[in-house]
């Protein structure tokens, strides 16, 4: 068996813009229905909500035969979770809360075998399809995508040496937690945080990285994707549901009035 290609990765670095959703829902039922709704990627937090490792596990069963690129966000900069994530197939990671060049370092590092990095050795999971591909261990590199987020004022002031980081392959911001760092708990589209993402977006041209967000509103993510921003999560599945089923039942008590 040969070692799948990671599409994302390929789309990030040719500068290709790529629409994605977030997943908070924690199901492999949730994750059957996404996989084939035309997005490019879908993030599967561990930060966020109540995934662990067999949630995640199940989701990639759903997303690996289809065309959207399954991204893992991790709980933390941990690389325990790490090579667990690894081992279960996952190429393309998300690390929250890089606050420095040597914090991206440590992430690089969790997700390379010695001696280059710390991850430790099996030979024989999901990832290299239970030792069927062979070239997984030389090989597997090539096609981890790794990505850090930007989620306070001092990483942001770091963009461009956290994007110099070797291995780094895009630059995530997150507006609600940069917001709250700006003294705007809450208020991720107020004008002087949409100031901020713009100097990041500046900052990341100019180290030659893609940048990526995740927006709440459809304005804001066509807002930013036509500003540049390569890698945009336009909408979160919790929030389609709730949003959804609340103006479902307004418009039937509207109509029935």
């Amino acid at each position: 068996m040969e070692l799948p290609k990671n599409t994302f990765k390929q789309a990030l670095a040719e500068m290709r813009p790529q629409i994605g959703l977030w997943s908070t829902l924690s199901s492999n039922i949730a994750s059957e229905a996404l996989a084939h709704s035309g997005y490019d990627w879908v993030v599967i937090d561990m930060e966020h909500s109540p995934n662990e490792i067999p949630d995640v596990y199940a989701q990639l069963q759903s997303y690996d035969p289809s065309p959207t690129a399954a991204v893992v966000r991790l709980p933390w900069n941990d690389p325990v979770v790490v090579k667990r994530v690894l081992d279960i197939g996952a190429f393309s990671l998300l690390f929250p809360m890089i606050q420095t060049a040597e914090e991206a370092q440590a992430a690089v590092a969790s997700t390379r075998y010695p001696p280059r990095g710390i991850r430790g050795v099996s030979l024989n999971q999901r990832g290299n399809r239970y030792g069927r591909i062979a070239s997984y261990v030389k090989e597997f590199e090539r096609e981890l995508c790794i990505t850090v987020q930007i989620e306070t004022t001092a990483a942001l002031g770091r963009v461009e040496e956290i994007a110099a980081v070797d291995g780094v392959d895009g630059i995530f911001f997150g507006p609600a937690d940069l917001s709250a760092d700006m003294g705007y708990l809450g208020q991720p589209g107020h004008p002087e945080v949409k100031e901020a993402l713009a100097e990041g977006l500046a900052k990341c041209r100019k180290a030659g990285k893609p940048a990526g967000i995740l927006t709440a509103v459809e304005a804001d993510s066509i807002h930013w994707l036509r500003e540049g921003y390569v890698f945009v999560a336009v909408g979160t599945d919790t929030a389609i549901l709730a949003r959804g089923a609340d103006a479902l039942l307004a418009r039937i008590k509207e109509g029935t009035a």
